[in-house]
Parts: structure tokens; sequence; C-alpha cells
């Protein structure tokens, strides 16, 4: 296949150069006209979709940071601890045993019910999620190296999959 190519293309070469013998040269600058009229156009048409696409993620942005500057309500806050951790809610109380069954139960909890949260539901999986990472830190000099790295995993893929839903609401956004 490559050795045809290497022959077909000089092939080619010569044909349109033939081809251009046979025309004048006004004709060529006239065909040089429509090619630049007609890249001119695809240009003005992607400048004009990406200034439409700038806006709206522009917009989503917006939106984004006065929805993160509300402060979360404390009784949904805490209904939604207990939905996420289960037993393990008073996440203040999680001790170098319970830390990794915790963040098991928030990165389960989060498979199942990512796909119906809205924006403000993650606020407040977020909100958690610091939270316990600020406790993990209050106990990690006494935790195993082994649950740490097990911890570490689970919260990788917490951020993945919030950073993932981000992506996806902006192209949402964008592509509207």
């Amino acid at each position: 296949m490559k050795r045809l190519l290497s022959y077909a293309a000089p092939l080619f070469c010569a044909a349109l150069l033939l081809s251009s013998c046979d025309s004048t040269p006004r004709e060529r600058q006239e065909a040089v006209k429509n090619e630049a009229r007609k890249l001119d156009t695809l240009a003005s048409t992607a400048a004009a979709k990406l200034r439409v696409a700038g806006r709206r993620a522009a917009r989503f942005d917006s939106i984004s940071r006065v929805r993160s500057r509300q402060p979360l309500d404390n009784t949904a806050t805490q209904a939604f601890t207990r939905q996420l951790l289960g037993t393990y809610a008073d996440i203040d109380q999680l001790t170098v045993t319970t830390v990794e069954p915790a963040y098991t139960q928030l990165l389960r909890q989060t498979r199942t019910l990512r796909r119906s949260w809205s924006q403000r539901d993650w606020d407040y999986a977020s909100a958690i999620y610091k939270r316990m990472n600020e406790r993990l830190k209050a106990i990690r000099l006494d935790l195993p190296a082994r649950s740490e790295l097990r911890i570490r995993a689970l919260q990788a893929e917490f951020v993945t999959m919030e950073a993932s839903r981000d992506v996806k609401d902006l192209g949402d956004a964008v592509s509207k």
C-alpha cells in the first residue's frame, strides 16, 4: 500500500500541473479567490460559534460562582450527611478505625446518587467531603499507611466524579 501511494503522489501532482497548464492566469486567479472566500466563510462561522460558546461558558461560570457563594442550609447539610454517611454521619467522631469505612460509604452513596444530583447537591456533597478531609488531617498521623492509601484512592475518585459533572454541565451550557 505504501509503495502504491509513493507512485500515486507524483502522478497526481503531474495531473494537477497539466490541468493548470490548460487554464489561464485569470481562471486560476478566480479559482483562488473562490477558495479564499470559502475559507473566509468557514473562519467567520467558526469564530461566531466560538464567541457564542465563550459567552455561554462565561455565563455558566458566573452562575456557578453565585451559587457557590450562597451559604449551605444547616438542616439540609445534616440530612445530606446522614444520607451519604449513614452511621458515620458524626464526622467529628470519626476515628482511625472508622474513617476509611466512612470514606467508603461516602463513595458508595455518591456513585449511586450522583447522576440525579444538581450542582447544588454537589455543593453539599463537597462540603461533607471537605469536613471529612479536615477530620482525616486531625487523625492522619495515627492512620496505618494501607488505610491512608485506600482513602487517597477514594478521594481521587470523588474529585473525579465531581469534576466530571462540572465538565458535563459546562458542555451542556455551551452547546445549548
